[in-house]
Order: C-alpha cells, then sequence, then structure tokens
C-alpha cells in the first residue's frame, strides 16, 4: 500500500525564534560556499583563455543550448524587436524606462569645490567608466527589467561603449522584449550568451570586448564568475546572486498579501530565501496557511516549493528581537508589512532596499518605482549599496593651489614630508620659493609670480 504522503510537509511552519547566540544556521544562506562551482566556473576561464572563441561556443552548445554564431544579435534583428512585442508589453516597459530613467537623472551632481584654506581648493569630477558589460538573465526567465535597470544608468552617466549578454531562448535569440529593453535603454551590442561563460568573454574579451566594469544580477553560477572576474582586473557592481526576502509585521499585514510577497521571491530560482518575521504567532500561522494555499496555483509552484525549503516563519518576542535579526541577516529586500511603517525606518541597519508598509509589495521594485533592483545579495549589504547612476561612473578627485595657497601649507608639507623620510617632497614645495633662475632664461622666479590667479579667483572648476 502506497504511503500518504502530506504534499504540504516541505512548507515552512512557524518556529520560535532562538536566541541571538544561536542565529548561525538561519542568517546562512542555501547552497552554502559550493566549491563545486567555484572549479566549475574557474574551468570556464581557463578554456576560453586557451581556447578562446571556439571553447565559449562549446559552452554555448552546452548551457544555452544554441549554437550562437554569430554571438552578436544582428542591428536589423535588435532594430526590429519591437515589432514582435504586444502592445501593452511594449507600453509597461516604456512606462518602467520613464521611471528608471527619472530616479537616476536626479543622481546626477555637479561639481562643488571647496575652499579648505585661502589659496586651496578642492573638489571631485565624474568620468563614465568608457566600456561596461551587462548581464541579464534570460533562458527560462527573461528579466526585461534587468536590461532597463542596468542599461539606462550606463547612458545616463555616458558611458561611450555598453555591451549586454543575455541567454537565448529555445529559438536562439534573445526573446523580442528582451531586445526591444535593449534598444529603450541605449543598448547597441547585444551578444546572445549566457551564465558563466559570458562574464568570462567579457572579462577576457573573447568575441566581444573585454570590459572594464561588469554589471547585473544572475544565477549563484554567474555571481561566482563575477567574482572571479575581479582576479583578471575587472571591477564589479556588486553582489548580486540569488535573490531573497525578509519581512516584518506587527500583525496588521493581511497574511495572504505577505504570503504573495514570499512567493514573488520565491519562484526566482530553487536558491531563493525568504524570511518572514513576528512577535504574533497567530499571524505566521495565517501566513503558513496562504502560502500553502497559494502555491498550488503558480506556474511556478515546483522551482517555489523548492525554494521554501530554506523558507522561515520566525515568530521573535518583540519588535527589537526582528529588527535585531534582520540587522544581522542583511536581506537583499525588506519590507516593513506595518502599521506606520516609516518610523520604524531608523531601526533598518542592513538592507539593500527597504520596503514601506503593507502597500508598498517588492514587485513595485523590480519594474515599476524606478528605484533600482540591482541590489546586493548573501549578507553583502552588510557593507555594499544597490546599483545607482555613481557605479557607472568613475570620481577625480581635482587639486588647485594659487602661491598664496600653497604658501600657507609649506611648513606643514615640509614637516611631514620630512618626518616619513621623504626629503624630495618637502624641497618639491620649498623650492617654488626660493630665488632661482631657470636654465635657459634670464631673471627670477619668486613667490610672487602668478599662477593662474585670475583663473582660480574665478570660483569655477
Amino acid at each position: 500500500m502506497k504511503e500518504n504522503i502530506d504534499p504540504f510537509a516541505d512548507l515552512p511552519q512557524p518556529q520560535v525564534c532562538p536566541p541571538s547566540g544561536e542565529w548561525g544556521p538561519l542568517l546562512a544562506r542555501p547552497g552554502g560556499k559550493r566549491e563545486d562551482l567555484d572549479l566549475e566556473v574557474r574551468a570556464v576561464f581557463s578554456a576560453l583563455e586557451a581556447r578562446g572563441q571556439e571553447a565559449l561556443l562549446e559552452y554555448c552548445r552546452a548551457w544555452d543550448g544554441c549554437d550562437a554564431t554569430p554571438l552578436q544579435v544582428p542591428q536589423q534583428r535588435l532594430e526590429g524587436a519591437g515589432a514582435n512585442v504586444p502592445e501593452a508589453l511594449r507600453q509597461a516597459i516604456d512606462l518602467a524606462a520613464d521611471q528608471i530613467t527619472r530616479y537616476h537623472q536626479a543622481q546626477q551632481t555637479e561639481p562643488k569645490p571647496l575652499e579648505t584654506r585661502p589659496g586651496v581648493r578642492c573638489w571631485r569630477e565624474a568620468r563614465a567608466i568608457e566600456r561596461v558589460g551587462l548581464y541579464a538573465p534570460g533562458g527560462q526567465v527573461p528579466l526585461i527589467s534587468s536590461v532597463l535597470m542596468t542599461g539606462i544608468p550606463a547612458r545616463l552617466a555616458g558611458c561611450a561603449e555598453v555591451l549586454l549578454c543575455t541567454p537565448p531562448a529555445s529559438d536562439g535569440w534573445p526573446v523580442p522584449a528582451m531586445l526591444y529593453a535593449a534598444r529603450c535603454a541605449g543598448i547597441s551590442r547585444v551578444y546572445r550568451v549566457g551564465g558563466a561563460q559570458a562574464i568570462a568573454a567579457m572579462t577576457l574579451g573573447v568575441g566581444m570586448p573585454s570590459v572594464y566594469k561588469l554589471f547585473g544580477p544572475g544565477s549563484a553560477r554567474v555571481d561566482k564568475a563575477k567574482a572571479l572576474a575581479s582576479a583578471y582586473g575587472v571591477a564589479l557592481d556588486l553582489p548580486a546572486g540569488p535573490s531573497e526576502l525578509a519581512l516584518i509585521s506587527d500583525g496588521s499585514m493581511p497574511p495572504a498579501w505577505a504570503a504573495a510577497d514570499l512567493l514573488a521571491q520565491a519562484e526566482h530560482g530553487v536558491d531563493s530565501q525568504v524570511i518572514a518575521l513576528s512577535w504574533s504567532g497567530e499571524w505566521l500561522a495565517e501566513v503558513a496557511t496562504a502560502l500553502a494555499r497559494q502555491i498550488e496555483t503558480l506556474p511556478r509552484k515546483d522551482i517555489a516549493r523548492v525554494s521554501l525549503r530554506a523558507a522561515r516563519l520566525l515568530q521573535t518576542s518583540d519588535e527589537a528581537e526582528a529588527f535585531a535579526f534582520v540587522n544581522a541577516y542583511a536581506p537583499e529586500h525588506l519590507l516593513l508589512g506595518m502599521e506606520d511603517a516609516r518610523s520604524k525606518l531608523p531601526l533598518v541597519h542592513n538592507a539593500g532596499v527597504v520596503f514601506l508598509g503593507a502597500w508598498s509589495p517588492e514587485s513595485a521594485g523590480d519594474y515599476a518605482t524606478g528605484s533600482n533592483h540591482c541590489l546586493p545579495t548573501g549578507g553583502a549589504a552588510r557593507a555594499w549599496s544597490g546599483l545607482s547612476l555613481a557605479d557607472f561612473q568613475r570620481q577625480m578627485s581635482v587639486q588647485e593651489l594659487n602661491s598664496t595657497g600653497l604658501a600657507g601649507l609649506q611648513s606643514t608639507i615640509a614637516a611631514l614630508a620630512r618626518a616619513e623620510g621623504l626629503e624630495a617632497h618637502a624641497r618639491a614645495v620649498e623650492l617654488r620659493f626660493e630665488e632661482a633662475v631657470l636654465p635657459g632664461q634670464t631673471g627670477s622666479v619668486s613667490a610672487s609670480m602668478p599662477i593662474s590667479e585670475q583663473m582660480f579667483n574665478s570660483g569655477k572648476p
């Protein structure tokens, strides 16, 4: 006789949050260190280094299921993609693009020179990173929004060359909506390659130009490849691996809404993680019931069910313990399903993005509010910020002194230089104030000689 199995046995059930000293296992993300994944990704880089595009195309056939020749999407296909996108979806992409543009345009800044003392001015100026590589998951789940979230700030920052790699669909090409989004973002170079091989190709310049910085979310394999790319001198946006959501509620948020928000993250992938915290055990029990009911209607329920094996419904002793746990966990997304959620914001120290109130679902930030959804995962929110316009730029420090300014700092510079044993540093300043005849010239150079005084006094950088 076949044993009866509870179909909901693997779904999360409420549990009492243990003392903080025992949080370690609850703070760990699914998947662990994955040494096998590290070896796999290193093998990809080694193969591309040794055999170039031949190896790249082999990985495309094996992992993307595509003979990616040519690698670059032809301009005609890119420019004509909009004709194959339903009107309603085109309008949604256009509106989302406008929102994202508005949000990131507001981050543009002008240089602000500061006169630190008379005759000494310092400021910073932004310069766009000239060549950047973007990655957007696009196989089974084409993340149209990720194209907009990376491509639009790259355009606004003024990046001269923007490359996009995204896996092909079953027909061997990125879905039309991905290409249409790329056009909306101002991206003209799209390559139909995904996974670790895409990151390796952009890093090593195989089949495409090598880039100076990599952007975009991806699977654990992609995140591992990005980490390895940094060893080759390529800069990274942020650790953006499997998605995660933490939700705190005082019991005022409808349990069905909370369950829906948890499932919205769980359906991303089997290695996603969701956590709900409340000091109301009854509310958590209702969330568990809602999860069991709603998951059965999801097209990606099999993926969500695996993801929920790592989910947690934690009953804390009070609000303070809930926030202490979340700050230790440092989630990519944090939703405060509480009354007067804004007043609780000062309690949050570590999170990639915070959604205030039950009417602020994480899905809104994924697509349409304008805020960037490329966020630090795996606890990286303790030290990393979400993507912004500044990530596509370099900041140069600029310093300008006139004779008065340098004279006022002369003794300080000389004293510090000699204390460090760097005599030439001291002399480089003192020489400017000594009477000296330059080779091939008559007359002398003195402290009274004007050094761009008129320009300096204009106050403009």
